[in-house]
C-alpha cells in the first residue's frame, strides 16, 4: 500500500491532505501542460488511443507529474504501481517486473510502474528496468526534478520519452483555489481580498500541492479566528511564513538562478543582476557563494577592462565576512553593480587558457639561458643568465629581449581589447612594439 492508494480509490480518509483530496482523477482535470495535454497534442492523440509510450516526465515539484501518471493509469484501465527510488532496490524492481509481466500475459493486463525521484536510481536499478521496458511487461514512468541527461544512462533515456513540465501559470492556480473553496463551501471574496489572493498564488510560486497546503492554513486561519471580512495581506503574511521561492541548493534552480545572475553581470544588465542577486538571497543561499562568485568573475569577465573590478570584488567578499547577513546584501548589491556597470574584456581569462594549453601541449619546454638563475660561479660559467637585458636600465622601463622557450618564441597569449582600461594596455603595448621596429639593427 503506498500514501495515496485510498485517493486513488476514490476514498478520502478523515485527515487526508487538501492536495490530496482535490487532486485530479483524469486527464481533463489537469490543469496547465498544455504543449503536451492539449486535445490535438501529438503525446495526447496517442493516449487517446490508448498507445501510452514510458515516459521520464522532468518538471519542478507540484506541477503535476505525480497526479498525469496516475490519470494515464486510469486512462487506460492499468495496474498502478507507485515506488520512490530511494527506497525501492534492484530486487525489488525485478520483482515489480516479473509480476507485470505475468500480469499481462495471464491477464491481459498493463502495468504502470511511477518511480518518483528517478534520478536518484543507481546504475545497476536502471538496468533492471531496461529489459522490462523493452519487451513492454510495463509501462514506466519516472519523474524527476533535476536534468535527467545528467542523472539517468543513455540507454534508459533512449527507450523513454521526455516530456517537461513547467510550473502552473498563476491563472492556472487560481482555478485550483476556486476548486478548494467550492471543496469548503465557501466564497473566494468572504475569505480574501483580491491583492491578498495574488500574492497567495505568488507564494506557491507555480506549486499546485504548495498552494493547496497554504489553502488549508489559509481557511482554518479564517474560520478559527473568526473573521468578519476578508483576508487582507497584512493577515496572510501571518499565515504564510515559509520562502515563495523555489531553490534547491543542489538542483537545477540554483544552478538555473546563479548562470543568469552571472551572464546578467557579463551583459552589463545591472538590474536584472539585482533581481537574480535578490531572488537567491531571499531563497537562503549563502552570501559566501555569491561573493566567490562575484571575485572569480572580477577576473574572467571584466579583467583590465577596470582593474578596480577585483579590488571591489574581494572587498564585498571582506564585508560578507565582517558583516554578515542581512547587512552584507547592501555590500554585494554594490559589487554587483559596479561589475555589471564595469567595460568588459576576457582577454586575460583567454590569455591563461591559451597559456595552459600550450603547456599541457608541449611539456617543460627549455627556459632561454638568459632568464635562469645564477646563483653559483658554476651556473654562471654554463651561460645561466648571460645576456639577460635589465628592464629599468632603459629610460622607457622595457627591452626588447626573448622571454618564452626557442620553440614557442612567437607565441601571443594576452591579445588586449579595447575596451576600458585595457584599451591604454594595448596602446602602450603596440607602442613599446612599434618602437622596437623603429630601432636601427646592429651589423
Amino acid at each position: 500500500m503506498d500514501l495515496f492508494e485510498n485517493a486513488a480509490k476514490g476514498q478520502v480518509s478523515p485527515g487526508t491532505p487538501l492536495a490530496e483530496t482535490l487532486r485530479p482523477k483524469t486527464l481533463h482535470e489537469i490543469l496547465g501542460q498544455k504543449k503536451f495535454l492539449a486535445p490535438k497534442s501529438a503525446l495526447r492523440q496517442q493516449i487517446e488511443a490508448g498507445q501510452i509510450p514510458s515516459l521520464i516526465i522532468w518538471g519542478p515539484p507540484g506541477s503535476g507529474k505525480t497526479t498525469f501518471a496516475r490519470a494515464l493509469a486510469e486512462h487506460i484501465n492499468a495496474e498502478f504501481i507507485i515506488c520512490n527510488a530511494i527506497e525501492t532496490g534492484a530486487k525489488t524492481l525485478r520483482e515489480l517486473g516479473d509480476d507485470s509481466r505475468r500480469r499481462r500475459l495471464t491477464h491481459a493486463r498493463q502495468t504502470l510502474i511511477f518511480v518518483d525521484e528517478i534520478h536518484r536510481l543507481n546504475k545497476a536499478q536502471q538496468d533492471v528496468l531496461l529489459p522490462f521496458v523493452e519487451k513492454g511487461d510495463f509501462i514506466l514512468v519516472g519523474a524527476t526534478t533535476e536534468n535527467p541527461s545528467f542523472e539517468l544512462n543513455s540507454a534508459l533515456l533512449s527507450r523513454c520519452r521526455l516530456i517537461v513540465f513547467e510550473k502552473l501559470k498563476s491563472e492556472e492556480l487560481k482555478q485550483i483555489f476556486m476548486r478548494a473553496m467550492d471543496h469548503f463551501k465557501l466564497g473566494a471574496a468572504e475569505v480574501i481580498e483580491d491583492e491578498a489572493l495574488d500574492l497567495l498564488i505568488a507564494y506557491a510560486d507555480g506549486d499546485a500541492r504548495r498552494l493547496l497546503n497554504q489553502i488549508e492554513s489559509v481557511v482554518f486561519y479564517v474560520r478559527s479566528q473568526g473573521l468578519d471580512k476578508p483576508l487582507q495581506v497584512s493577515d496572510l503574511k501571518k499565515v504564510l511564513t515559509t520562502s515563495p521561492l523555489m531553490y534547491d541548493k543542489k538542483g537545477d534552480a540554483h544552478y538555473d538562478t546563479i548562470s543568469a545572475f552571472i551572464k546578467s553581470i557579463r551583459g552589463t544588465a545591472p538590474d536584472a543582476a539585482l533581481y537574480y542577486l535578490a531572488r537567491m538571497l531571499e531563497a537562503g543561499e549563502d552570501p559566501v557563494f555569491i561573493a566567490r562568485r562575484l571575485v572569480i568573475l572580477a577576473s574572467e569577465d571584466v579583467g583590465n577592462a577596470d582593474p578596480r573590478a577585483l579590488l571591489v570584488a574581494v572587498a564585498a567578499a571582506d564585508a560578507v565576512q565582517f558583516v554578515g547577513l542581512p547587512e552584507c546584501a547592501i555590500n554585494l548589491a554594490q559589487a554587483v553593480t559596479y561589475l555589471a556597470s564595469a567595460p568588459k574584456s576576457n582577454r586575460s581569462y583567454m590569455g591563461w587558457l591559451g597559456a595552459q594549453e600550450e603547456v599541457r601541449r608541449s611539456g617543460s619546454l627549455p627556459i632561454p639561458f638568459h632568464l635562469r638563475n645564477a646563483p653559483t660561479d658554476t651556473m654562471k660559467n654554463l651561460g645561466y643568465g648571460s645576456g639577460y637585458k635589465y628592464a629599468h636600465d632603459d629610460d622607457r622601463g622595457w627591452v626588447e629581449q626573448q622571454h618564452l622557450p626557442d620553440a614557442i618564441k612567437d607565441k601571443e597569449f594576452y591579445q588586449p581589447s579595447n575596451h576600458g582600461y585595457e584599451k591604454n594596455i594595448a596602446q602602450f603595448l603596440s607602442a613599446l612594439k612599434s618602437s622596437h621596429r623603429r630601432e636601427p639593427k646592429n651589423d
